[in-house]
This record gives C-alpha cells, sequence and structure tokens, in this order.
C-alpha cells in the first residue's frame, strides 16, 4: 500500500511538472508573437518617412503611444489574471494585435497611426503581462529563471523574422508587411490563448521552493515559509520599497527604448547602415546584421541573468548587469561608426539591458508573494511606458545635440541604477522582509502550508 501510494506521488509530481513547463512554452511562443510589434518596429520609421513626409520625432511618438498602452493598462490587465485566469486576457490581446497592425496598414495620418499603435500597445501589454504573471506564479522555486526565458521570447522573438520583415517591406511595401505580420501573428496567439492556465493554491502549496542552500537569505527563508506573505497591489504601493524599483526600472528602460526605436536612423547618421559586415561565417549589411544579434542577445540575457540571479541574489546581478549596460553605452557613442564595432557594442547594449524584464519581475515577485504576482509585476512594467515618453525627447535632442549627448546622458542613468541596486534597494528589501513575520500583516490569506512528503492534494485538478 505504501509503495503504491508513493508510486501515485511521483506520477502527479511528474505530471505537475510536465504541465508547468507546458504553460511556460505556451507563454514564451505568445510573447514572440508580439516582439515584432516593439522591436521590428525600427524597420518601418525610415518607409514611412519617406512616404508620408513625416519627422522623425512625430512618428516615434506613436512608439510611445505604444509602449504607454503596452505597459500602463497592465495593471489592469494582470488584475484580471489574477481573478479570471489567463486565457480570456490572451485571447482578447491576440485579437488586439491583429486589429493594431492591420490599422497601421492603411493610416494615411498621423492621428491613425497613432490609434493604430494604441490598440496594438493593449494587445501587447495583455500577451506580456499575462505570460510573465503566469510564469511567476508556476515557478515559484526558479522564477528568474521562469520570467526570463517567458521574456526572451519578447526580446529575441523578432529575430527570427528581421530579414523577412525587411525583404517584404521592400519588395511589396511596408504597408503590406504590416497586414500580413499583424494577422498572423495576432492568430497564434488567439489560438495558443485557449490553452493557458494559472495554478490553484493547493498547486502552489505542492510546488517546489528555493532550494535550501539559499536559505542564508531573508528573501530566501521567506519564499520557503508556509506563512509567506501575499501582498495586493494597494499595499505593494504603499511600500517604498516599490518606489525604488519603479525609478531603477526607469532609468534602466530608458536607454534601451531609445536605442530600440532608433537603431537604423543611427546607423544611417553613422553612414553604416548598408555597409557590409562579415562575423561568424555570415555577411550583412551592418544594420540588419546588428537588428539579428541584437534581437538574439536580447533575449538571451533575460534567462540567464534570471538564472544568474536565482543563485547570487537579484541585486548583485543587477548590479553586474547595469554597469555592462553603462559601459556598453558610451563605448558604442566612440566606437560605433565602425560597421563591426556598432554591431558588436549594439549586441552589448540589448545584452546588458534585456534583463530588466527578468530580473525585476521575479524581484517583485521575492518580495510581495505569488498570489497577486501578475498585477503587482504590472504596476512595476508600467516604469517602460514612462521611460517610453522620454524616447522622442531624446530623438529631438539628438537632432539638436548629436546622438553622443543622449547616448552620455543614457549611461549615467544606467550607473546610478547600477549603484542603487547595492547602496539602496538591497538594504531596503532586507529591512522589508525582516518586518515581515507572517499572515497578520498581509490583508490576504497566507500561502496554503506545503503537503507532507511532497504530496499533491486532489484538490489540484481544479484550475482555471
Amino acid at each position: 500500500m505504501k509503495q503504491h501510494a508513493e508510486s501515485s506521488v511521483r506520477v502527479d509530481l511528474l505530471g505537475l511538472s510536465m504541465k508547468r513547463w507546458l504553460q511556460l512554452i505556451t507563454g514564451v511562443v505568445c510573447m514572440i508573437m508580439i516582439a515584432n510589434l516593439q522591436y521590428g518596429w525600427t524597420l518601418f520609421v525610415n518607409p514611412i518617412a519617406a512616404k508620408h513626409h513625416w519627422s522623425l520625432p512625430a512618428i516615434q511618438w506613436s512608439f510611445t503611444i505604444f509602449v504607454a498602452t503596452e505597459t500602463w493598462l497592465v495593471p489592469v490587465e494582470g488584475f484580471l489574471v489574477d481573478k479570471f485566469g489567463p486565457r480570456v486576457v490572451t485571447i482578447v490581446g491576440g485579437l488586439f494585435v491583429a486589429a493594431g497592425w492591420s490599422l497601421n496598414s492603411r493610416a494615411d495620418s498621423l492621428p491613425m497611426l497613432y490609434i493604430g499603435q494604441a490598440i496594438g500597445g493593449i494587445g501587447a501589454g495583455a500577451v506580456y503581462g499575462t505570460c510573465v504573471g503566469n510564469a511567476l506564479k508556476w515557478f515559484p522555486d526558479k522564477r528568474g529563471l521562469a520570467a526570463g526565458i517567458t521574456a526572451a521570447g519578447f526580446g529575441a522573438g523578432s529575430a527570427v523574422t528581421v530579414i523577412p520583415i525587411s525583404k517584404m517591406i521592400a519588395a511589396s511595401g511596408y504597408e503590406a508587411t504590416f497586414l500580413a505580420f499583424g494577422l498572423g501573428q495576432g492568430l497564434v496567439i488567439f489560438v495558443l490563448g485557449w490553452f493557458l492556465r494559472q495554478p490553484t493554491s493547493a498547486i502552489v502549496a505542492a510546488l517546489p521552493r528555493p532550494s535550501v542552500r539559499r536559505q542564508r537569505t531573508a528573501v530566501a527563508k521567506m519564499q520557503r515559509s508556509p506563512d509567506a506573505p501575499q501582498l495586493s497591489p494597494s499595499r505593494v504601493l504603499a511600500t517604498p520599497v516599490f518606489w525604488v524599483m519603479y525609478l531603477m526600472f526607469l532609468l534602466m528602460a530608458s536607454g534601451g527604448l531609445f536605442v530600440t526605436a532608433n537603431l537604423k536612423p543611427i546607423a544611417a547618421d553613422f553612414k553604416i547602415a548598408d555597409v557590409p559586415v562579415s562575423m561568424i561565417g555570415l555577411t550583412m549589411p551592418a544594420v540588419t546584421f546588428a537588428l539579428t544579434l541584437d534581437r538574439l542577445l536580447n533575449g538571451v540575457t533575460r534567462p540567464f541573468f534570471g538564472w544568474v540571479s536565482d543563485r547570487i541574489g537579484r541585486e548583485n546581478t543587477m548590479f553586474i548587469a547595469f554597469l555592462g549596460e553603462a559601459s556598453g553605452i558610451l563605448a558604442l557613442s566612440q566606437l560605433g561608426s565602425s560597421p563591426v564595432m556598432f554591431v558588436v557594442l549594439s549586441g552589448l547594449v540589448f545584452f546588458a539591458w534585456g534583463e530588466i524584464y527578468s530580473l525585476f519581475p521575479s524581484t517583485c515577485a521575492d518580495t510581495y508573494g505569488w498570489k497577486y504576482a501578475a498585477a503587482n509585476a504590472g504596476w512595476l512594467y508600467t516604469a517602460k511606458g514612462t521611460a517610453a515618453f522620454l524616447v522622442p525627447i531624446a530623438t529631438q535632442l539628438a537632432a539638436s545635440a548629436g546622438w553622443s549627448s543622449v547616448f552620455l546622458v543614457g549611461a549615467a542613468m544606467n550607473l546610478t541604477a547600477a549603484i542603487m541596486a547595492l547602496a539602496v534597494l538591497k538594504p531596503m528589501r532586507r529591512r522589508l522582509l525582516a518586518g515581515v513575520k507572517g499572515p497578520g500583516r498581509v490583508d490576504a490569506p497566507a500561502e496554503p502550508a506545503r503537503p507532507g512528503a511532497g504530496a499533491l492534494p486532489q484538490a489540484t485538478v481544479a484550475e482555471r
């Protein structure tokens, strides 16, 4: 009898493990489908300007609107995910993604372009916030890695389509490209959305926790405790730690978004956009090579630094990555006129930037719990929307003072965030977690205690 029970537990735990990895993979594919909405945008800027003769800053306001709607509505979408589950939010998001780029394909005025970008941003935000929040809930033992893998779909997802999009724009025009890719990406999201589920509290109780070797940290102790607190957004927004993370996210997001939106114009001004570059057995125009490599590294960095942070701590990892970003931006400003160095250094910039989308969500869930992870991470993610409003301002500054001035400001912001990680965030989080003793200090029930001997409760079969 005992042997049969142990075998049943192993089967249940194996099934649970497979289920959560399938959820993660589904989320990653959905993220890949929204990647072009942000990272493919730079390919459309010059063709739009050439056809309609709109100014570059005016066109880039549509990028700002996209990022703002993508991020600022994520807390609302996260609330809906936490309450009703991820399926309906993702399905609706897929419809918005298709509608947004379809409208862009017909936009003959700036207001129409702005509306299309706003609709696309709502759809992308619904998918992004849902998939990241779901990963944080299913992987309490590997939050950095899971958030990083999920965010990698968004960071690297456009890498395989840079060349097809460029060729289709050249052959058929940017309008047909907007329409074809918009409808295709929206359809895939719509279909996959039906397969997403979030774990119940009983499932979360049965999932693994951070390993014993991490028990030395206050964060790890709280994450392994059966009394780990679950703070709702109203409580989270009242803590100074949240706003320190928000400011750091804002500082880091600004420079990366600026380079994302302007990489092709920067290459054109450096007069190296179409210069052939041969590396690792490939030869491509510098800007195409840079875009492809940047997208890949922007994806790789998210699970990599997420995995590192699971082992050496979130703030220590932030310091290393943020310092690397500052160095990369400074080097790009000085050496970017060389086609080879432009490709290499822009890759470094994206490698040291993209990890913010795994480090900040996992730090947020570590600090405030899993139950409201989607909404809480969504509130933090709005810092990206705030940063987007600096992009057209930076573009205007570059037009008057040159790219180097913008690069210098961006490097200073990244250096400030790196110092804050160790000097401000780390001690503040330690004090916050030391002061949280159990469910009596929060406004939501504590996470249920982990069942004995790792057994999976019968209630786990019910999911939303």
